[in-house]
């Protein structure tokens, strides 16, 4: 048969998730490529897999992707496995796949545990649709830029974060989302501590800021979708708003700036002006 590269999935935490089929998989193919070979090999040696690891991660440039590809045009079959998890989710697995799909190498997936997947089935958010937006940029205004963006997504957000930006991360999201924006920390999965709330935003950052423990460790934050607020009109504080736009402004341009401003639907907002006026 023609030899492949074998997308591998590997525990998060629990060893005791891996799948039979990977297991077969590492211990039938002829080279496995991992971000971390020390890391890997602690994998291999507990279910007694004897097979030679190769170091292929994020620093690793074209020559060793052309290296490993050509060993499977070669007849070797080679597994490609992460730190932990599904290859390609946040780490530098793409560009050796995409350059093995365009030079005709058979690519199989052996699925299994993947973070996001895993924190989204227990969020209790909206799973029917959501978007995984993979880290953040680490700095504070490219961070903020990237969330205002995503500021009125209908479908649920999901991130990873790392323990160190998990505070100033948290309270961008509070800046730009709201504190009111329902939204999930799933932490340490399936490992020992592992912890799971569910908190408005801004309760979820307090509760993350008082204890220094759910500052630690891999995290995946899940973030409701945008709703249009059910109103039907303004409240007195919006109406004194309005008037005072109008004094200097035309309805239609008070009613853009209003609806953009406090996010109520434009026609919402125009019919108030129009009681108003």
């Amino acid at each position: 048969m023609k030899a492949s590269l074998y997308i591998v999935s590997t525990p998060i935490g629990n060893l005791n998730d891996i799948s039979l089929r990977a297991i077969e998989t590492l211990k039938t193919v002829d080279y496995i490529a991992c971000e971390d070979t020390r890391l890997s090999q602690r994998l291999l040696n507990h279910f007694q897999i004897g097979t030679k690891l190769l170091s292929y991660h994020e620093f690793s440039d074209d020559t060793v992707a052309d290296k490993l590809l050509s060993m499977v045009e070669n007849g070797r079959n080679i597994a490609l496995i992460s730190d932990a998890g599904t290859p390609l989710i946040s780490d530098p697995g793409y560009r050796l796949v995409n350059e093995a799909v365009s030079r005709d190498i058979q690519v199989i997936p052996i699925p299994g545990s993947c973070a996001f997947v895993a924190a989204l089935s227990v969020s209790g958010l909206p799973s029917d649709r959501f978007s995984f937006e993979g880290f953040l940029p680490s700095k504070a205004g490219a961070r903020q830029k990237t969330l205002e963006r995503l500021k009125k997504a209908p479908q649920t957000l999901i991130f990873y974060e790392a323990p160190h930006r998990i505070i100033h991360c948290l309270k961008d999201m509070v800046d730009v989302f709201g504190g009111g924006r329902e939204a999930v920390l799933a932490r340490e999965l399936t490992k020992t501590f592992e912890t799971i709330k569910k908190f408005p935003l801004s309760e979820l950052l307090a509760w993350v800021s008082s204890d220094a423990n759910q500052q630690k460790g891999e995290m995946v934050i899940l973030l409701k979708g945008y709703q249009v607020p059910e109103v039907e009109s303004l409240n007195q504080e919006q109406e004194k708003l309005a008037k005072l736009l109008l004094e200097e402004l035309p309805p239609k341009t008070v009613s853009k700036i209003l609806s953009s401003h406090l996010g109520i639907p434009k026609k919402i907002v125009y019919q108030a002006i129009l009681n108003l006026s």
